[in-house]
């Protein structure tokens, strides 16, 4: 009787197909993404009904984009492994939950509790760090950065499909009815997730074997320059999008534009954003993926310094909307291809999650400073400046980045301190 050679090949574990990843994944993030880009229409209505200020508001969504950001890292973790599916299924629960404690939330802690931690835990475990993570291990490295591009492209199409139906919601049914039924349509990621269940996991309820620990993982990660440069970068994005996205609405409404504007306007953001998404998943096959996110970081600046200028109209704003839409999300498959490319797949979901948790910082910045300054001066202006100079600086520090695969061994890492 023979003994298997301990270094005989094994057969690579089986895969989902294709289409059923990107399927069910790009419905996930469609209705999670796209629930929550529309949380701007909610400001003025519950601060009026409620009787708070605008920075009570913007700091529950604030607190929402840090939760998410922080549950973000063990949200990956738990991904990579125990599976994705399983993560997504809890993160479905706890985000129908979150928005009923939204609409029902009479005090502004517990407004800031359901908004904000409840929420944005729930964000973290039914958008991109999981979804990502099963998208790495399940499509090639060759279609990875397209996988990823359509994915994002699927938040957009939400974004251009849910903020209208969340305005429309508001106006028929009023903000806290809205708010329930949105509870209940995101429930429908629970059959979603199943059909995200990975072969490997579904036999054994664990992951791939890794040759690195968790910690080691991140140690190698940190120490690691390009790393930190990503993290940098993303930042300056979730400073960006998310100041935009909350506050806009009521920025228009104070320069005498109507609701169906700022509802308009957000819609083309997600509408063009389905194409600026997938166009830099397409072009992080062909091109160096950084200077994709340094070309989209300066045209960002250059997109609202041209908006701040031109006479404030409907159609400016549909412009900038437009502008600002190829750019909104696409940082996000060129960025989470690289980290991909450099540390490889087996721990994708947490250093995805470290990663979104730097735009997730920058996102509690971006929307606190918007209200805070505004309550202050009456004005967005100074953050409005501080999104032109940060998006210079997210376009200066990608342009660094390396993208080579990182290589392991007994002596330093290579490009560790590059």
């Amino acid at each position: 009787m023979s003994i298997p050679s301990p270094h005989a090949a094994t057969p690579a574990p089986k895969k989902l197909s294709a289409f059923q990843v990107l399927a069910c994944g790009a419905a996930i993030v469609t209705l999670s993404m796209g629930i929550r880009h529309g949380f701007g229409l909610w400001l003025q209505p519950i601060t009026q009904d409620q009787g708070w200020t605008r920075e009570t508001f913007a700091f529950a969504m604030a607190v929402q984009n840090l939760s998410w950001g922080l549950f973000g890292i063990f949200a990956g973790m738990l991904a990579d492994r125990f599976g994705g599916w399983r993560v997504l299924m809890g993160g479905a629960v706890l985000y129908a939950l979150g928005l009923a404690g939204m609409a029902w939330s009479s005090t502004t802690l517990l407004f800031t509790l359901t908004t904000g931690v409840l929420i944005g835990a729930a964000q973290a475990g039914t958008t991109y760090a999981v979804i990502y993570g099963i998208l790495g291990r399940q499509i090639p490295a060759e279609r990875r950065s397209w996988a990823m591009g359509m994915a994002a492209a699927a938040g957009s199409f939400g974004q251009f499909l849910m903020v209208p139906t969340e305005g429309f919601l508001i106006a028929q049914f009023g903000w806290q009815q809205a708010l329930l039924v949105l509870g209940v349509a995101v429930l429908l990621v629970l059959p979603l997730a199943t059909g995200l269940r990975e072969p490997q996991q579904a036999s054994n309820g664990q992951g791939p074997a890794r040759e690195q620990t968790i910690l080691q993982a991140v140690r190698e990660a940190f120490g690691y320059r390009s790393f930190q440069l990503l993290m940098a970068g993303y930042f300056v994005c979730g400073f960006q999008v998310v100041f935009i996205g909350v506050h806009m609405p009521s920025y228009l409404k104070d320069h005498g534009l109507s609701p169906q504007v700022a509802s308009y306007a957000l819609a083309l953001i997600g509408l063009f954003n389905v194409f600026g998404t997938y166009a830099a998943g397409v072009l992080g096959q062909r091109l160096a993926k950084r200077k994709i996110l340094a070309f989209i970081y300066l045209m960002r600046s250059v997109a609202i310094t041209l908006f701040l200028l031109a006479p404030l109209t409907p159609w400016s704003v549909y412009a900038f909307a437009a502008a600002m839409g190829l750019l909104w999300l696409s940082t996000i498959p060129p960025t989470n291809a690289i980290v991909a490319q450099i540390f490889g797949v087996a721990h994708l979901s947490m250093l995805g999650g470290f990663v979104f948790f730097s735009h997730q910082v920058g996102s509690f910045l971006g929307v606190w400073l918007g209200g805070l300054l505004y309550d202050r001066t009456g004005s967005y202006d100074i953050v409005w400046y501080l999104s032109i100079a940060l998006g210079v600086f997210a376009a200066v520090v990608n342009w660094p980045v390396r993208e080579a695969p990182i290589q392991r061994g007994p002596q330093r890492v290579v490009g560790a301190a590059a």
